[in-house]
C-alpha cells in the first residue's frame, strides 16, 4: 500500500467510464506503491440529483453540476475526464491552465485541430511540472504490454504484418434506441472513434511504429434510430463500421476493422502481428492469454499459448498468484497507477497528448479516405 503524498481527484462524467475510473481511483494505492494515494474529492455532472446518487455510490466526497466550479477547486489537483468528445478540449484546456493534472478518456477530441489544441495546452502545462495522459486502457493490458516487450526484444524480428480488429454486436438491433455516440457533433465518429481509436493505438504502442497513410471505406448500416421513449426517430451521422488498410513508419503494413455489427461479438479487440523471426497474436475476450509464436522451434514449431500472470509479467506482481485471471477493471487501476507515478516522479507520462493527437490524425485520414472513395491517405506521422 502505497504511504505517499495525496492528490484531490475531480472527475467529469458518471456514466460508464465514471464507474471503472472511479473504481481506479479508489483502489490504486491499496495494490501498487504509488507516490501519490488519490482522494475521490469531487464528480461533476448536469443533473444534481443523479450527480448526487453516482456519487454515494461510487465514493465521491462531493459533486458540481458545473465542471468549471470543478476545475477551480481548490481540493482537486487532477482533473479525470470522462465525457463525451465534445467537450474535452474544453475541460481539459481549461484544468491544465489551472494548473491542474489531466486524465482524458479516448480518443482524445473530436477533431484534429481539437486535438492539436490540446496538445499545445498540454506542452504549455508541463513546463510548469503540470501532466497530461490519454486513456488508452487497453495498453495496460498485461497482455499486451508483454507483446509490447517481446518486440522490442526483437523476439519477432521485422515487423511485416499487422491486423487489428475490433468487434462489438451492442448496434445489431436497428431497434436500438439513439444515443450520443450515434450523433457525429457529440462522438466526431461511430465504431471508427469508438473502437478503431483503440486498436491503432494498440498496434503503435506494441509495434512502436506510426501509421502514416490509409486507405478506407465505411459504411453505415442503420440510418434513422428511434428516440428513448418516443415515437419518433432521428438520423444517425456516425459510421457504424470502419476498414481500412494501412501502412506503418517501419515498413509494416497493416488492416484494421471496427465495428458495433458483429453478432456474437462482445469485446472481441483482437491483434496479430507477424516478423520476420516471430508473430504474436491477442484477443480481448481471452484477455490473460498471449499466443507466441517463434519459428526458431523447427518442426516442432507452432503458437504457444503464454498464461500471462506471473509475477514477473507487466503489472502481476501488484495482484494474485499465478493463475488467477485479472479483468477489464483492472486495467484503469495499471493506468491509475502509471499516470500517479508520473505525476509524483516528475516524468512524462504515456500515452500523453501528443500520442493521442496521433491516433487521432489516423481517424481524420480514414474518414477522409472514405469519403474520397477509398484514396490513400497520409496521417502527416512521417
Amino acid at each position: 500500500m502505497a504511504g505517499g503524498d495525496g492528490i484531490g481527484v475531480g472527475m467529469v462524467g458518471h456514466a460508464f467510464m465514471g464507474a471503472v475510473h472511479s473504481q481506479a481511483w479508489r483502489n490504486v494505492h491499496r495494490f501498487f506503491d504509488v507516490p501519490l494515494v488519490p482522494r475521490l474529492a469531487v464528480l461533476g455532472g448536469r443533473d444534481p440529483d443523479r450527480t448526487k446518487a453516482a456519487a454515494d455510490r461510487l465514493g465521491w466526497a462531493a459533486t458540481e453540476t458545473d465542471w468549471r466550479r470543478l476545475v477551480e477547486r481548490d481540493d482537486v489537483g487532477l482533473v479525470d475526464v470522462c465525457t463525451p468528445g465534445d467537450s474535452h478540449a474544453e475541460i481539459a484546456i481549461a484544468a491544465l491552465a489551472a494548473g491542474k493534472h489531466v486524465l482524458c478518456e479516448k480518443p482524445l477530441a473530436n477533431t484534429v485541430a481539437e486535438a492539436e489544441a490540446m496538445v499545445e495546452a498540454a506542452q504549455r502545462a508541463a513546463r510548469h511540472g503540470v501532466r497530461a495522459m490519454v486513456a488508452f486502457n487497453y495498453r495496460r493490458v498485461p497482455a499486451l504490454a508483454l507483446a509490447r516487450q517481446l518486440v522490442e526484444q526483437g523476439r519477432l524480428g521485422d515487423i511485416r504484418h499487422v491486423r487489428a480488429v475490433y468487434l462489438q454486436d451492442w448496434l445489431s438491433d436497428p431497434a436500438a434506441p439513439m444515443t450520443w455516440r450515434l450523433r457525429r457533433e457529440s462522438a466526431g465518429s461511430g465504431a471508427l472513434g469508438d473502437l478503431g481509436a483503440h486498436i491503432v493505438d494498440a498496434a503503435q504502442f506494441v509495434t512502436g511504429q506510426t501509421v502514416t497513410g490509409v486507405s478506407a471505406l465505411t459504411e453505415t448500416f442503420v440510418r434513422q434510430r428511434p428516440l428513448a421513449g418516443s415515437d419518433q426517430t432521428d438520423e444517425v451521422t456516425v459510421d457504424d463500421c470502419a476498414l481500412f488498410l494501412a501502412r506503418f513508419s517501419g515498413g509494416a503494413v497493416g488492416s484494421f476493422e471496427a465495428t458495433r455489427y458483429a453478432l456474437g461479438r462482445k469485446n472481441a479487440m483482437r491483434l496479430e502481428v507477424n516478423g520476420s523471426a516471430g508473430s504474436l497474436a491477442f484477443d480481448f475476450e481471452s484477455m490473460n492469454e498471449l499466443s507466441f509464436y517463434d519459428h526458431a522451434d523447427g518442426a516442432d514449431a507452432g503458437f504457444r499459448r503464454i498464461l500471462v500472470t506471473e509475477p514477473q509479467h507487466p503489472y502481476l506482481g501488484a495482484w494474485w498468484p499465478p493463475g488467477h485471471l485479472l479483468g477489464y477493471e483492472h486495467t484503469f487501476t495499471h493506468e491509475a497507477a502509471d499516470f500517479l507515478t508520473a505525476i509524483g516522479t516528475g516524468t512524462d507520462p504515456h500515452p500523453g497528448f501528443a500520442e493521442g493527437l496521433r491516433v487521432q490524425r489516423v481517424l481524420h485520414a480514414v474518414q477522409t479516405s472514405a469519403e474520397s472513395g477509398g484514396n490513400w491517405q497520409s496521417t502527416d506521422a512521417g
